[in-house]
């Protein structure tokens, strides 16, 4: 589709504010955002959570106790958090963003009650943000609300740092939950250590895939009109009981007109503004390291593919899963978590990985000992030109030369 037929402001359901303003309150607020009010913190306890059987799948991942909701006041409304730990010196945060049509239960929670993923969690503080209106139970929000950008819901997360007195963050987001963590790390980039983005398209939608959204709207169910951002066509025409289960979920614990909301915004994006170094004049693109995940035939794969483009390819991992459709962290969050174990280590958090298979200790798999030397190789050469960092990054015992690595590091596994 040629660049004629993009249009980066699809007009908006209920909206009759102009662009331009909205992008001059965003600025403005950015610019003077005022401290944060903490209003709400209560421990997630089992009568809270309601009795609905649907919920079931969704509850495993967190023990009484263990997790705090909070609710924070942002420069653009309120925001639901779910946090666990503390800040532990100047380790990041792991922070992470779901995608539209799911929550932080529905989106993570298989991938955080991995085993492994357990043992890395331990060691740092975890904390899961929900879109406005997002989170199971919430209540319906109100008639003519606007719902914040995308811009906007990037620009809430500075508060959440702040609040819980984060010092840096390494941000995992799913499709508009990797979107919006992008677009955290490009206006605030001191704040972002890391970034694993699953699923994410850097383009606004063009007019014509604009309309085709809305006409599916007006013919389907708002749950049948997200699976298929969510799920492969293979997922979708098999009816997986995965497919099967998420349908019932998303149409039982999320509320229907925030959903609508927040779909509707997504789909109102604009491009990420961002370019790999050289292409463009004055190019920006992301600092941080980052890994992209994606799963063969994911409805994201072109998206995902086209990041990679505007990404430095000394920083990045472009990490391709087989068999694992739409989400990854769904269907292999064992895959998964070992990538982000080598993740971690190459930016020198987790001296060495264990493999608990393997009674010989951190033996790594081939595909992911080349991730990890990727990754080192790339950290090293940008620690280079940071002296700033104490941190040491972990080195390969490989031959080749670190700071080699002149092209992204693709990974299939």
């Amino acid at each position: 589709m040629g660049p004629g037929l993009f249009w980066n402001f699809p007009p908006k359901a209920g909206c009759t504010v102009p662009q331009s303003l909205l992008q001059t309150i965003l600025l403005s607020r950015m610019a003077g955002m005022k401290e944060q009010q903490f209003t709400e913190e209560k421990p997630l306890l089992p009568e809270q959570r309601g009795g609905d059987s649907d919920m079931d799948s969704c509850e495993q991942l967190m023990p009484v106790g263990d997790w705090k909701e909070h609710d924070i006041e942002t420069p653009y409304g309120m925001l639901h958090v779910v946090i666990r730990g503390a800040p532990k010196g100047n380790k990041p945060a792991i922070l992470t963003y779901h995608d539209v049509g799911l929550n932080h239960k529905l989106c993570f929670n298989t991938f955080f009650n991995n085993e492994d993923m357990q043992e890395i969690t331990k060691h740092f503080v975890v904390c899961h943000v929900d879109a406005p209106g997002q989170q199971i139970g919430a209540s319906q929000l109100p008639q003519g609300y606007q719902y914040p950008t995308m811009d906007q819901l990037a620009g809430m997360l500075p508060t959440v740092v702040q609040h819980f007195g984060f010092k840096s963050i390494v941000g995992i987001g799913v499709g508009a939950g990797a979107y919006i963590l992008a677009k955290f790390a490009l206006i605030f980039p001191d704040l972002v250590e890391g970034l694993v983005l699953l699923n994410i398209d850097p383009n606004g939608k063009g007019w014509i895939d604009w309309a085709a959204t809305k006409l599916s709207g007006l013919t389907s169910a708002l749950p049948d009109t997200v699976l298929p951002h969510l799920f492969s066509q293979e997922e979708l025409m098999n009816n997986t009981e995965l497919v099967q289960s998420y349908r019932q979920q998303i149409n039982n614990t999320v509320n229907q007109f925030n959903l609508q909301l927040f779909w509707n915004m997504y789909n109102s994006r604009r491009d990420l503004e961002m370019n790999r170094s050289g292409t463009v004049l004055n190019a920006k693109t992301l600092k941080c390291p980052a890994m992209l995940v994606v799963g063969d035939n994911a409805p994201a794969e072109e998206g995902v593919v086209e990041c990679n483009s505007k990404l430095d390819p000394t920083n990045t991992t472009f990490l391709k899963m087989a068999d694992s459709g739409g989400l990854p962290q769904l269907t292999q969050p064992g895959k998964l978590t070992e990538a982000f174990k080598y993740f971690l280590q190459g930016m020198g958090y987790i001296a060495y990985v264990k493999d608990r298979r393997l009674s010989g200790g951190p033996v790594p798999s081939a595909s992911m000992t080349r991730l990890a030397r990727s990754r080192t190789a790339s950290l090293t050469s940008a620690s280079s030109m940071d002296g700033s960092r104490s941190r040491a990054c972990t080195h390969s015992d490989s031959s080749e030369g670190v700071g080699t690595v002149t092209q992204t590091m693709e990974v299939s596994c």
